[in-house]
């Protein structure tokens, strides 16, 4: 299966045309239409900095449903015991950054280039991209950030300077997204770390039906 170079045109192929490791196209521009179009259509763009632009749409997809999700006991314990507040969209800038700089040993997200800070920047600005903030007084302890199209949110990536930040940021903006009666959060590829918290995996043509249906929802 050829891996598709994208035009000026703002299209992408059939993401059921994605060789097997989920690569779909190479090229194109971040441009916040051609993001919005690429999210509404199961494709998300994942490449380190040198590199041309890399769309995905990899099959299966991992998603976690509001209302699946699970908080481990230690977890619970430490959300009760308030050691972080939270915020939504106080700081998305510092949050996106701080994601940058993170070193990982697991999962997508390791680089985030000038040219991504700049377009989802643009996104926040236009309403589309949000941020999770968890503190410690005034230090940002940890956080997340992704993208809202309807009644999905499509993660992005999560960064923690502190032990169980990240985890106390991802519980607040699920049951956030619960409440607001959100379909589905689209996590990308498989992690222990999401499956941990009630993640599982989609063929991608069911996720493909669901995500088409949801983002269509005020």
């Amino acid at each position: 299966m050829p891996v598709f170079t994208l035009s000026k045109r703002l299209s992408f192929p059939p993401p059921h045309l994605a060789i097997k490791e989920g690569l779909l196209a190479v090229g194109g521009d971040l441009s916040t239409d051609r993001l919005l179009l690429a999210y509404k259509s199961g494709i998300f763009p994942w490449y380190s900095s040198g590199e041309p632009i890399l769309w995905w749409s990899p099959d299966p997809r991992l998603v976690l449903y509001p209302d699946e999700l699970r908080i481990s006991k230690s977890l619970r314990k430490v959300i009760k015991r308030k050691r972080f507040s939270i915020t939504f969209d106080k700081d998305f800038g510092a949050v996106i950054q701080a994601c940058a700089d993170a070193k990982r040993s697991y999962g997508k997200g390791t680089w985030i280039t000038g040219e991504m800070k700049d377009a989802y920047c643009e996104l926040y600005r236009r309403g589309y991209a949000h941020s999770v903030e968890a503190w410690q007084g005034e230090t940002l302890a940890g956080g997340l950030y992704g993208i809202s199209i309807g009644r999905v949110f499509f993660g992005e990536s999560m960064f923690s300077r502190v032990s169980n930040a990240s985890k106390v940021a991802f519980v607040a903006l699920v049951e956030n997204l619960r409440r607001l009666r959100f379909k589905l959060i689209d996590c990308q590829v498989r992690t222990d770390h999401l499956i941990r918290f009630g993640a599982r995996e989609l063929p991608r043509k069911l996720f493909l039906e669901q995500v088409e249906k949801a983002v269509q929802k005020k």
